[in-house]
């Protein structure tokens, strides 16, 4: 485990495999850390050089006070990366993760050079939706949003396993004033314009079950981006590198090779 001091917030980061190897960054939703992505890595290919963090008032990283904007977010990510002399990497954004890859892949295309959009947009709900959630977490904290959430996240098949308990754990163990600070980054997000005007290999990825953002929203997004290649997973909600792994791998290692990453 790793923290890198920003001055204003310090990131708890990960680094897995060799420091010659094509770079992978991985950024996760909103109300999960960094072990999101531990069922999938299982089935990445050998020799890549995976980096995932928890963005700020998640997991192990410090929880500065609300609210927090993209641009903030943005710049951690940019921060972590420099820091870690990180350059054409592919960046792997799920959700709120999948707009810091749109917001980062616009300033810094030396850092990107390929981008995975999973279950995200480019404007996620409207400022209404997230002003009553917010407003819910701070009237009766996270755990008042959970089983709806969970209904978002996950398909009916395994909402029924013991598994849930995971990640609803791992949601309402996440700091109120995090989730808070993350969902107005997200109410104030519009990234249309800007994501339209980016030329690079991007791979939009949905889950068919998704409540969060439904494959429509997502492929919305994806067609931004000339070139682009959609791909939905079936009996998946919003976090389909939980509920199918195997597949999520596939299909990110023949995205990594397409592009000649590995």
């Amino acid at each position: 485990m790793n923290m890198l001091d920003l001055g204003d917030v310090r990131l708890h980061y990960r680094v897995d495999g060799p420091d010659d190897g094509a770079t992978v960054v991985f950024a996760n939703s909103l109300g999960t850390d960094l072990r999101l992505w531990d069922p999938v890595l299982p089935y990445l290919p050998e020799g890549i050089r995976i980096i995932r963090y928890d963005k700020r008032g998640h997991g192990l990283s410090s929880c500065p006070p609300h609210p927090y904007s993209m641009g903030a977010l943005v710049t951690d990510a940019e921060r972590l990366l420099d820091h870690l002399d990180v350059r054409e990497c592919v960046f792997v954004g799920l959700s709120i993760g999948g707009m810091i890859a749109q917001g980062l892949a616009v300033k810094r295309l030396d850092v990107i050079r390929a981008m995975v959009l999973s279950n995200t947009a480019a404007k996620i709900g409207t400022p209404d939706i997230w002003s009553e959630r917010i407003r819910d977490v701070e009237e009766g904290g996270i755990e008042r949003l959970a089983d709806a959430v969970m209904e978002r996240w996950f398909s009916r098949s395994f909402r029924a396993t013991p598994a849930l308990e995971l990640w609803r754990n791992m949601l309402t163990r996440q700091e109120d004033v995090g989730y808070i600070g993350c969902s107005a980054a997200i109410s104030g997000t519009d990234f249309y314009t800007t994501t339209a005007s980016l030329r690079l290999p991007t791979l939009g990825i949905a889950g068919a079950e998704d409540g969060s953002t439904p494959p429509d929203l997502v492929r919305e997004t994806v067609d931004l981006i000339p070139g682009s290649q959609f791909h939905i997973i079936r009996k998946a909600g919003h976090l389909p590198c939980v509920e199918q792994p195997e597949e999520y791998g596939a299909i990110l290692t023949r995205f990594l090779r397409e592009v000649g990453h590995v």
